[in-house]
């Protein structure tokens, strides 16, 4: 049997080098950390099957170290704490954040054989850690979502999540399912109406997750209404996402209002990279760090200028195109670090698979040779087509973009001599 891997951290020597004779008597590899910093370099590049974290160290407690392996998808392997000074709620806040055990010192070697041995044991249990709503930021609009869905895991309604497309909405949704619990993200939509009981009892107290509930059909979405009708008796929580705008589709026949209604509860917003980009560079590097913990990549650190040009770049696939960016930059940089040049060289390739921007005839056959009045009254014209295209021809959002009443918005189009629908 393959000899398992253990990181010792703890900033005493007589204590690391008292805890790696004992460890390698028993059979164990040791590797060992005098600081946060040389365990924090160790662990972005290898995985240990099994941590010793000291609690009290001068550069920086073990668990706020604990705290940035989970925050950071890289709490993979059971951590056993361990501290001179040990109080109840410190052992409690670091089993709360994901540690295995807690150890007092001076630790008594049987209780230390005895606790390694079943956390080792315990090994293959923990979850290989991913893209979740913990480590998906520390900015304050994701701390005060993940401040409200707290709330709404106590309630049982339905929840829609209004979330831009690629922003991670079941991450949201993973967030509110209990573990040991059933969950489905539905992509079988027919089902609400051929059998929405059988998918009720199939998922008695868990999580139903629908990722667009705009693209139902009308059966359907009757379907999901008589589902959501029924939940109670079942125990099972419901939770719609929609990049749409539902109260227009409704409005426009498209969307059961029924339905909306049913789902207008509670409403969560979850924001777009554009709205948090002080939490790409943290995102960057949890998405590299996953791909090394599964083995897909070798470790790489990014510079600072690459994370800046990650922060600054746009992002309208959201983490969906900045986990295939840092993917693309992972496998096909050349050097030890990624680099600004590698960061430019992978976005300039997605830049050019953009289509080139369309110019208007009407624009290049703008005559400043005519009157103020009639080019003006042409460029207005060229204005509006520009934002009633960009809307999709909905006249709530152009009224919106170009800070007109719509009563306003009418009046100016039919002076210009423009129709619409």
């Amino acid at each position: 049997m393959t000899a398992r891997h253990v990181l010792v951290v703890d900033d005493e020597l007589g204590i690391r080098e008292l805890l790696s004779d004992v460890l390698q008597d028993e059979g164990y590899h040791v590797h060992l950390a005098e600081n946060a910093a040389e365990a924090r370099l160790w662990r972005q590049q290898e995985r240990p099957d099994l941590v010793l974290l000291d609690i009290w160290m001068p550069d920086c407690d073990g668990i706020s170290l604990l705290k940035e392996w989970a925050n950071g998808g890289l709490l993979t392997m059971p951590v056993v704490m361990m501290s001179g000074h040990g109080t109840i709620d410190t052992a409690v806040e670091a089993t709360r954040i994901g540690a295995f055990d807690f150890l007092e010192k001076p630790v008594a070697l049987q209780k230390l054989l005895k606790t390694v041995s079943a956390a080792l044991k315990n090994t293959d249990q923990v979850p290989r850690v991913g893209i979740s709503l913990m480590n998906l930021g520390r900015s304050a609009v994701i701390t005060e979502l993940r401040e409200r869905l707290e709330l709404a895991a106590a309630v049982k309604s339905p929840i829609l999540l209004i979330a831009p497309k690629g922003s991670g909405a079941e991450h949201c949704a993973r967030f509110l399912h209990r573990q040991n619990t059933p969950w489905l993200e539905l992509a079988q939509t027919e089902k609400l109406v051929t059998s929405p009981l059988e998918l009720l009892e199939h998922l008695r107290d868990g999580v139903l997750f629908i990722p667009e509930v705009a693209t139902l059909n009308k059966a359907e979405q009757k379907g999901l209404l008589l589902l959501i009708n029924k939940v109670d008796k079942f125990g099972v929580r419901v939770i719609c996402a929609t990049a749409r705008a539902l109260p227009e589709l409704a409005s426009s026949g498209k969307f059961d209002e029924s339905l909306l209604h049913a789902l207008s509860g509670v409403n969560l917003r979850m924001p777009g990279l554009d709205e948090r980009r002080e939490d790409i560079p943290d995102l960057a590097k949890v998405m590299a760090a996953l791909m090394v913990e599964s083995g897909e990549a070798r470790y790489r650190e990014f510079d600072v200028a690459a994370l800046n040009a990650l922060r600054n770049a746009n992002w309208p696939g959201n983490l969906e195109q900045l986990d295939s960016v840092v993917h693309n930059l992972m496998l096909t940089s050349l050097g030890e670090k990624i680099t600004l040049v590698d960061v430019m060289r992978v976005l300039g390739q997605y830049a050019a698979l953009e289509p080139p921007p369309v110019v208007s005839k009407a624009s290049q056959s703008l005559d400043f040779d005519r009157p103020l009045r009639e080019v003006r009254d042409s460029f207005e014209r060229l204005y509006f087509e520009h934002h009633i295209a960009k809307a999709g021809g909905n006249m709530s959002r152009v009224a919106e973009a170009v800070e007109l009443e719509r009563t306003h918005l009418y009046r100016k189009l039919k002076q210009l001599g423009m129709k619409t629908r």
